[in-house]
């Protein structure tokens, strides 16, 4: 039969610090991660927008070939656009993480 006292419930000494733990990641280590992500997210966000224009097929108001033409120009020319500069600012990224003495990582 329980005493109904609980067993000691204490945490590990390691965790009873007051300090929150620290998770040291780099900034610059942190931010290629993102624009990684970025980069691999940008075809779905693509495919998304660009079947957007299906939707319209159903539409009270029809929507003029010109118009569905001209978005879809449009996306892709932003897709374009977005994908140069995630490759500049990953090209860029990768020279500041070069070794000061001239040497890559």
């Amino acid at each position: 039969m329980t005493s109904g006292r609980r067993e000691d419930t204490r945490l590990p000494a390691r965790w009873e610090s007051s300090d929150p733990p620290s998770f040291s990641v780099e900034r610059q280590s942190f931010r290629r991660r993102r624009l990684v992500d970025a980069a691999c997210a940008l075809p779905l966000i693509g495919m998304i927008l660009w079947l957007l224009p299906l939707l319209w097929y159903r539409s009270e108001v029809p929507v003029s070939t010109s118009h569905a033409l001209t978005y879809i120009f449009g996306i892709w020319v932003g897709l374009v656009l977005v994908a140069a500069r995630l490759v500049r600012l990953l090209t860029l990224d990768r020279f500041t993480e070069a070794e000061p003495d001239g040497t890559d990582r």
